[in-house]
């Protein structure tokens, strides 16, 4: 699915952040939804538990942050805003 991949490539992104800081897990996560990217809070959420399940993201808490306006310059866009990371060295 196009969710999945979406997600997918967030994860990686994110796994690459907690290396590159020394290791740890992911406690929150904040992302963006556009609104002309024709994805629901709640089924991105349901991608996201599937997606990131044995990840350093599993069980990281989902804020997402959406957009009705389509005229925006990111409104086709899904993009990790910022993650916390608990653990870290």
């Amino acid at each position: 699915m196009h969710e999945s991949g979406i997600i997918r490539g967030l994860v990686e992104k994110m796994e690459k952040v907690v290396e590159s800081h020394g290791g740890g897990k992911i406690s929150k996560v904040k992302v963006y939804i556009g609104a002309l990217t024709n994805i629901s809070v709640n089924h991105f959420q349901e991608h996201y538990d599937i997606e990131t399940a044995g990840t350093v993201a599993e069980g990281a808490k989902l804020e997402v942050e959406t957009s009705a306006d389509y005229f925006h310059p990111q409104a086709n866009c899904i993009f990790l805003k910022s993650l916390e990371v608990e653990g870290a060295e």
